[in-house]
């Protein structure tokens, strides 16, 4: 038997199937508003699924009663609208996600296991990058890939002028083990023969041929000290594999 309603307001609970949901409560403990559906459902395009590939499955919206677009990304924005599906505010995945194209994390992407995509593996295998309009061409963009390293390294950079030290940021000596420290210096202007004298925990102490005056450039590489030390390579079939710990890592949180 069906029904063919023009609207319907549910003021308490929604229930489609024949099981208990407990999640959404039963008798007294119910919660008004909720809807428990066994599945599958679809939800927008009729046709966007032909099997049922999942327990919910969301279609590009076709809906010539939505309203246009009045914002990029709302939930209800029209035939034009590129997206599926819209979420405001934190999201959790308890299982694998299966990417067939391409994640755009504008921030940082947290799941109860492990993230990956069938396009390459981690989603955190991919070039992480920003991307921006070109600030000085017109009709041009700009794209910048963050650098990959083994370790986890932090750096500092700046210029040094007629001093024969280079104090660290105060935080450093906290964040960073300093017998990891390297320095790269380049001389501006003439040689100097300048060289590092020493390093300790707050300090780079310089020195210049003859006394010299010291300009140069200098950048300053560390090693933090708040984490465990990174294995690089390891044996294994998946990040589950590997022998630290991975709950330091994103890939164990996404």
């Amino acid at each position: 038997m069906s029904f063919n309603l023009d609207d319907a307001n549910v003021g308490g609970q929604l229930k489609v199937g024949t099981g208990i949901f407990p999640a959404i409560g039963e008798g007294v403990s119910r919660i008004n508003g909720s809807a428990g559906i066994e599945g599958p459902v679809v939800i927008g395009n009729p046709t966007g699924f032909v099997i049922p590939y999942a327990t919910l499955m969301i279609a590009p919206l076709k809906n010539e009663d939505s309203p246009a677009p009045r914002a990029f990304g709302a939930m209800c924005s029209g035939l034009n609208n590129p997206y599926s599906l819209a979420v405001s505010g934190p999201s959790s995945f308890y299982d694998i996600i299966d990417c067939n194209a391409t994640i755009n994390a504008g921030q940082n992407v947290y799941a109860q296991g492990n993230v990956f995509s069938n396009c390459g593996g981690h989603v955190l295998a991919a070039k992480k990058d920003f991307d921006i309009k070109h600030p000085s061409k017109e009709g041009w963009r700009l794209r910048y890939v963050a650098p990959e390293a083994p370790s986890a390294d932090v750096y500092y950079r700046g210029r040094v002028t007629n001093k024969t030290e280079i104090v660290f940021p105060t935080y450093w000596k906290d964040l960073v083990d300093w017998t990891t420290i390297t320095v790269n210096l380049t001389p501006i202007g003439a040689h100097q023969n300048v060289i590092v004298k020493r390093i300790d925990e707050e300090k780079v102490y310089l020195q210049a041929m003859g006394g010299m005056p010291i300009n140069c450039f200098y950048h300053i590489y560390g090693e933090r000290q708040d984490c465990e030390r990174n294995i690089a390579e390891y044996e294994g079939e998946s990040p589950t594999d590997y022998p630290g710990d991975n709950s330091q890592y994103l890939q164990s949180r996404g």
